[in-house]
């Protein structure tokens, strides 16, 4: 004891400042052994923070997806995870950023057959209070083994398709969404990237079994508002089967189909869902969607009560499918926004439209450009649009519109705009928390 005394005398430098007080040694424990024993909710805030100042972020997320609430934790997992962190995408919580891009990866690289399905479900309850969107831009599909290797007898060309069907499907997400409660957007992309030399066609297909999987999923998915299903090849028949699975869906608001395949047939089940929804916003952008299946929806449109905006961009509805449109816009109260650029339409949807400007006071925005409606159908509008003040956006760019008539109709729909712009400026709406 004496040596010791004696070692503290001669140490200059030694001082009780350097000592750390008991606290902070115990934090620094807690922190050190946070894996074997995660205990937060028993400490006080301020030593909460310092707790998991010091924690890693490679902690397994048993430990921490329910126990660390604290948004600066989530936000270095983000920072070192990824290189692109707009928190404000994901409703400004670093918690749900980390677990839906997490959810996300583990999906996009998902292979039916080889990737043990275990990895998606134990994350379940994990993320299930957080996720609230799922952008999913990718399935992969099964690897698909030389059957010679297998020892299997392919000689029957039959059971080489019955085979090469299966290698077809992709992930089915109706255990993992079914299981969300939370989830209120999903958009999926039925696509794969960077195939490179092992490209097949198959690889892109959306196969019966993914669309009955994802209908049955959709049904139960009650909480969800936005669900988009783009450039996946969607038809007819698998759009007729998610159509009769969403038409009662009690919170479905927006439904973007575009870049498929949708024929008229597909068109004419969509006509329902739009009668017998709550929808508000259905694109149908590039389809391939004919006067027929625009006829089924304008028979919808007459019918629903809460649609705002359609889009039909890059179809084939000409004027028999432009005409039916506007006939309904005459009873329709609702709809706002409208896009029937290129769908080759010409003077006749323009005369039905001159009498829906006339007589419409809920459309904000018609877009016509790239079509054929010609010096009489620019006429035609700017005839429609003398007493209206609602519409504040007409887009008639490549129309071959006359370029006087073209201006004339630009004065009209800027000075609706301004108008209802400087009422809003008199009236301002208060936006609900």
């Amino acid at each position: 004891s004496f040596y010791t005394r004696r070692c503290i005398t001669e140490d200059l430098s030694w001082s009780l400042v350097t000592v750390p007080p008991l606290t902070e040694l115990c934090l620094q424990h807690i922190a050190h052994n946070f894996e074997n024993n995660p205990i937060l909710n028993k400490l006080l805030p301020e030593h909460q923070k310092k707790v998991v100042e010091r924690l890693s972020t490679s902690l397994p997320l048993t430990v921490t997806a329910n126990t660390v609430s604290h948004e600066e934790y989530w936000k270095r997992c983000c920072m070192e995870r990824w290189q692109v962190c707009d928190v404000s995408n994901y409703g400004d919580s670093w918690k749900r950023m980390f677990f839906e891009r997490h959810l996300e990866n583990i999906l996009k690289f998902f292979i039916p057959n080889t990737t043990d399905p275990e990895q998606v479900l134990e994350l379940i309850p994990l993320c299930k209070g957080y996720v609230r969107k799922l952008e999913i831009n990718q399935f992969l599909p099964p690897l698909q083994v030389d059957p010679k290797e297998e020892g299997h007898d392919l000689s029957d060309a039959e059971d080489e398709a019955e085979i090469g069907e299966v290698y077809k499907h992709h992930y089915n997400l109706n255990e993992l969404i079914t299981s969300l409660p939370h989830l209120e957007e999903l958009h999926l992309i039925y696509d794969v990237k960077s195939c490179g030399m092992n490209f097949e066609w198959n690889l892109f297909n959306f196969t019966e079994l993914d669309c009955s999987n994802l209908a049955s999923a959709m049904k139960m998915c009650r909480n969800l508002k936005v669900f988009k299903l783009t450039r996946s090849k969607v038809d007819d028949d698998k759009i007729k089967l998610l159509a009769r699975n969403l038409q009662h869906h009690p919170r479905l608001l927006e439904l973007d189909l575009s870049h498929n395949l949708i024929r008229d047939h597909g068109a004419q089940a969509l006509g329902k869902l739009i009668s017998h929804s709550r929808l508000e916003t259905l694109n149908l952008c590039n389809n391939q969607i004919c006067h027929l299946g625009a006829q089924a929806l304008a028979q919808g449109l007459a019918e629903s009560s809460t649609l705002t905006s359609l889009n039909l961009r890059l179809n084939f509805v000409e004027d028999k499918g432009g005409e039916a449109i506007g006939r309904a816009l005459l009873t329709n109260t609702s709809l706002k926004c409208l896009h029937l650029g290129s769908n080759n339409l010409s003077e006749p949807t323009a005369a039905v439209f001159s009498q829906v400007l006339a007589q419409n006071t809920s459309l904000t925005s018609i877009n016509f450009s790239c079509n054929h409606l010609r010096l009489d159908g620019g006429k035609q509008l700017l005839e429609g649009l003398a007493n209206n003040k609602t519409l504040t956006e007409l887009d008639l760019r490549h129309a071959e519109v006359e370029q006087e008539t073209d201006f004339l109709i630009h004065e009209i729909v800027w000075a609706n705009r301004e108008a209802v712009r400087l009422a809003s400026l008199q009236h301002p709406t208060t936006e609900p928390l």
